[in-house]
């Protein structure tokens, strides 16, 4: 399994006294958090937004198991589980007395109308791979659900953590979107479009006492110097990520806040559409990446905060391979290459979503280009036009984004991905992966595909995405690393 893999408190709520211009909780029980970017919606089974998941995943939805911020797998609707010796059947037991937050009871008849709807032929699940490789799903009673697969899958209680299988209701499911119904602590108090979606504790979770947040607000600050501002103000009590490193490095030296730096899931790319031309011409793919300083680009936009990378694999990853020095620096073998592959003056577009890191790295990127006679016109784009115009249709040049499933390269092994690698060899390396139960057999498998993926220069790797989190002091359960991106309230709480 690959390892780790993205609120003004209401006032006269409780007491609070003023140290060093901060505002000091005592016995608080609501919370402001700040998220730079808006979900385009509340339901993460159907689109691919991270952002949608660190708004619901496990404080509205949950799934059978639970991703843990080590990334083990450990129980949640599920209480226990066995697995055949070839892991192609699953019997799962479930928790009794769960409901949803509508007050609707949950049992092995969701499960199965939830993972039959993923695998649907409707279905816009970004993981709809891992469900219709499902070859039947008996429940014979409400506790008890028998999932058989097609094929062997050494990570598929793993990705019955991530939010793209929670467990839905057929009475709600369709409404998620913008009314979500799930069976964690929190139910949907509101969302302004624009702003902010404020949560409240549900008194139909099971155990509803151990909630210590009664309402939690995450607001959408896109801009960093707002939220920067926001945060000294006080008007926010948490920035759990999405702050620059630049502006992260402030708040580390001011002793009035308290700080962490994690890892995440988060490959932050130079993405590369690999069947417009000239980039289908791996000599082009190899100059790009060789006309860029990686630890320029780091600096630039992490402020050196996390770690380069040379092909798509995290470096606290246990098969994870050091291919950051196969393609050095080098502008004047990048230009020999455009030369031997007939590229001159070369006009490309390149187009970035909203995120303070795509943004910065970007331009450092064009400059770099410009060197090697790339002219990169920048175009940037919100997030609903990256997702459409980029992610959906494929129209693009190249772009700047950091990936943070867990697992996904798997992505290398589907030519329609919105970066079109068509390879055989990655795609039977891949299966192997998928199929491979013995772990040595698996780790070279792993490693293979990302000296693959590097031959190939697919794209041009260039950094994992830290986790750098800001909180008021007395705050403490958020999470310091990142198996995947959710920004899991059930432990928060103040001190």
């Amino acid at each position: 399994m690959q390892g780790w893999k993205l609120f003004a408190v209401a006032l006269g709520a409780t007491a609070a006294s003023l140290v060093g211009g901060q505002a000091v909780a005592q016995g608080k029980n609501s919370l402001v958090i700040a998220m730079t970017l808006e979900p385009p919606g509340l339901d993460p089974t159907i689109a691919p937004a991270a952002a949608i998941g660190e708004v619901v995943h496990y404080n509205i939805f949950e799934g059978l198991t639970k991703i843990a911020e080590n990334a083990e797998v450990q129980p949640l609707l599920a209480d226990s589980w066995t697995v055949s010796p070839d892991m192609k059947v699953f019997i799962f037991k479930l928790k009794s007395g769960v409901k949803f937050n509508d007050g609707t009871a949950f049992d092995s008849a969701d499960v199965k109308f939830s993972f039959e709807k993923y695998a649907g032929e409707k279905s816009t699940n970004k993981r709809k791979a891992v469900f219709t490789n499902i070859a039947s799903i008996a429940t014979p009673d409400a506790q008890t659900v028998t999932i058989t697969l097609k094929k062997t899958d050494p990570t598929f209680l793993f990705s019955l953590g991530e939010n793209t299988a929670v467990i839905t209701a057929p009475e709600s499911s369709d409404g998620n979107a913008t009314k979500p119904v799930g069976t964690g602590p929190y139910k949907l108090e509101n969302w302004v479009k624009g702003d902010s979606v404020t949560l409240t504790a549900t008194d139909t979770y099971r155990n509803a006492s151990a909630v210590k947040m009664k309402t939690v607000k995450i607001r959408f600050i896109a801009d960093q110097g707002a939220m920067v501002a926001a945060m000294r103000a006080g008007d926010i009590d948490a920035i759990p990520v999405g702050i620059t490193g630049e502006n992260f490095r402030g708040f580390e030296k001011d002793k009035r806040y308290k700080t962490t730096v994690g890892s995440t899931e988060g490959e932050t790319m130079l993405i590369i559409n690999n069947k417009r031309k000239p980039f289908d011409d791996v000599r082009v793919r190899r100059a790009l990446t060789m006309a860029i300083d990686r630890a320029g680009v780091l600096e630039a936009a992490s402020a050196g905060y996390g770690k380069l990378i040379g092909s798509h694999f995290p470096p606290h990853d246990p098969a994870y391979v050091d291919l950051t020095k196969q393609y050095p620096y080098d502008p004047a073998k990048a230009k020999a290459l455009l030369k031997e592959a007939g590229v001159n003056n070369l006009e490309v577009t390149l187009r970035l979503p909203p995120p303070a890191y795509a943004r910065q790295a970007g331009e450092v990127i064009q400059a770099m280009l410009s060197q090697v006679g790339i002219n990169a016109k920048i175009e940037n784009v919100e997030w609903a036009q990256w997702l459409d115009g980029t992610f959906k249709n494929k129209n693009f040049d190249l772009t700047v984004i950091s990936h943070v499933e867990p697992n996904d390269f798997v992505k290398y092994a589907d030519p329609d991905y919105y970066f079109q690698y068509d390879s055989k060899k990655a795609q039977e390396l891949i299966a192997k992966i998928n199929s491979t139960l013995d772990k040595a057999e698996r780790t070279k498998a792993l490693q293979d595909l990302q000296h693959l993926l590097a031959d190939d220069a697919v794209n041009v790797y260039l950094y994992n995405l830290p986790r750098l989190g800001v909180y008021k002091p007395g705050l403490t359960g958020f999470w310091v690393n990142a198996p995947i991106f959710v920004n899991d309230l059930t432990a928060v709480s103040w001190q």
